[in-house]
């Protein structure tokens, strides 16, 4: 056995790249510390928490992303799910589709969609539902590369074919083989999909802005215009959010790394 050789190179890279991350991220909760002049306090979490509007604007952008994710899960499951069975030369056209995202620009795409859904015959944005449901269509977009490429990744660690020929030779239906066959073998992956799209959601800015909805990131830009400790608060919850959702992604798929069909 050989010993693998120490590369100061590697350590030296690993050690930038952490501090490059954790010097401003303990800067700003240090920072957000410090209200009280000459005492480390929690005021300013004290005071985000007790503001009804960050509540509410907390409460709209959690109720949008649990609503994002329901829809994504129902568009892009079955989706990727016909995809892989029946029409897998297209898998790479689709592939492209859910980078769009990442190549037109967010205030593009907001801008289309009030400049369509503004006059007739749509007019979605005269009223708070109507504008809900075009939000919920525009979260749905702006997260679609990561759901669909978090169920893609899970059809592909199962046997799509086998499981649904096995399904339909015991009398199960397509329905019943999506919900009962496909869909517990995709726990790992939905989970890993919908977080990071929830936490997408919420930390959304620009969509809520120009639609003028309730949500936490125009919140926090508010705040951050009259203010200077609570700002650094809201972004150290707004991390902590992601972090815990990356966390219960990892505690998840730790113990299912290897997705099986049922019955193995």
């Amino acid at each position: 056995m050989t010993k693998s050789r120490f590369n100061p190179w590697t350590w030296l890279w690993v050690t930038v790249a952490t501090l490059y991350f954790f010097v401003p991220l303990w800067g700003t909760f240090d920072f957000s510390l410090r209200m009280k002049r000459g005492a480390i306090t929690f005021l300013a979490y004290q005071k985000v928490f007790a503001d009804p509007k960050f509540l509410q604007s907390f409460r709209y952008s959690a109720t949008m992303g649990v609503i994002t994710v329901i829809v994504s899960i129902m568009l892009f499951v079955p989706t990727t799910y016909w995809i892989h069975l029946k029409l897998p030369r297209l898998r790479p056209v689709v592939e492209l589709l859910t980078l769009l995202p990442f190549i037109i620009p967010v205030i593009v795409l907001v801008f289309g969609l009030i400049r369509t859904f503004s006059r007739p015959p749509f007019r979605m944005t005269q009223t708070e539902f109507t504008t809900d449901i075009l939000i919920t269509a525009g979260y749905v977009i702006l997260s679609m590369p990561f759901m669909f490429r978090a169920v893609d990744v899970g059809m592909r660690a199962i046997d799509v074919r086998t499981l649904t020929e096995a399904a339909q030779s015991l009398g199960a239906g397509w329905l019943r083989v999506l919900l009962s066959v496909i869909l517990p073998n995709l726990r790992v992956a939905i989970l890993s999909g919908s977080l990071i799209t929830f936490a997408t959601v919420v930390g959304e800015l620009i969509l809520a802005d120009f639609l003028v909805r309730p949500a936490l990131g125009p919140y926090m830009v508010v705040v951050g215009g009259g203010k200077a400790y609570e700002p650094a608060a809201l972004g150290i919850l707004s991390f902590g959010l992601t972090w815990i959702c990356l966390g219960i992604i990892q505690l998840v798929s730790r113990g299912d790394v290897r997705l099986q069909p049922i019955g193995r």
